[in-house]
């Protein structure tokens, strides 16, 4: 039977990870400590010449933007902005992107047409994003016939039910597996997961060790490895030993089937 190690430094976070589904605490008490500014600058705007008439009904208190900066998830933002560069200077016919985040397919499809998959179907229509359902470990295409394909933030969800799949604790690897089987030979495969400190975190995602992820690509090509930190910082072209000592690190894979003879 699997044991829970626990720690006691890592109570506050275990207790965190289990709050967050139903609330954010510190969300909480950040936002009732900008009320009173709020109804100051309510007070402030109704005395402004031409303002209009707020009403109670139609009030809408916004109390987590007031910041220096502005905030951003800096895996998504460099991992979308670092295969959309590489996909649209490759120039492919056709791409395929396998459950990445939405807004990349979205904007690749702008450029190159984009076949989307997903376990559970995107209900959007766009010129140049087509939306397909499909399972990651039983993808709907031939053997070795996807020139460009992507699956970015993906694989390490895969088997753990978060989105209503199988339990499979060889789902990353399957996933893996599927995603070398339908590239073709030449073809670009851009690939990212967490990596750093090996574990699972149930059932929120898997963590590799970039060497992991490089043996279950073991008969593609490794053209490049980038990534973001534990500081958010975005490194490129890296050495695979990079990460190893992150927590929770954003891996970005650049694979090349090699060419048959």
């Amino acid at each position: 039977m699997a044991r829970i190690a626990l720690h006691e430094s890592r109570i506050p976070r275990l207790m965190r990870a289990w709050l967050l589904p139903i609330c954010d605490p510190l969300r909480t008490i950040r936002g009732l400590i900008q009320y009173p500014r709020y109804l100051l600058d309510m007070w402030e705007y109704r005395k402004l010449e031409g303002a209009e008439n707020i009403r109670a009904i139609d009030s809408y208190p916004q109390l987590h933007d007031r910041t220096g900066s502005t905030p951003f998830d800096p895996h998504y933002f460099y991992l979308n902005a670092w295969a959309m560069r590489r996909v649209v200077a490759a120039r492919p016919n056709m791409h395929v992107d396998v459950a990445s985040h939405y807004v990349f397919p979205s904007l690749l499809g702008a450029v190159v047409p984009t076949l989307f998959v997903d376990y559970r179907p995107l209900n959007a229509h766009l010129d140049g994003c087509h939306p397909v359902a499909a399972d990651i470990r039983n993808l709907p295409f031939k053997d070795g016939t996807i020139q460009s394909l992507s699956c970015l933030h993906v694989a390490e969800h895969i088997g753990l039910g978060r989105y209503g799949d199988a339990l499979d604790p060889g789902g990353t690897r399957k996933a893996a597996r599927q995603l070398a089987q339908i590239l073709a030979p030449g073809g670009n495969l851009f690939f990212a997961v967490p990596v750093g400190k090996p574990r699972l975190c149930f059932n929120a995602h898997r963590i590799h060790s970039s060497e992991m992820i490089v043996e279950m690509f073991q008969g593609l090509t490794l053209l490049e490895f980038s990534g973001v930190d534990d500081r958010s910082v975005f490194r490129c072209n890296v050495r695979l030993d990079a990460f190893r000592d992150n927590e929770y690190a954003c891996g970005m894979f650049w694979f090349r089937k090699p060419l048959t003879d």
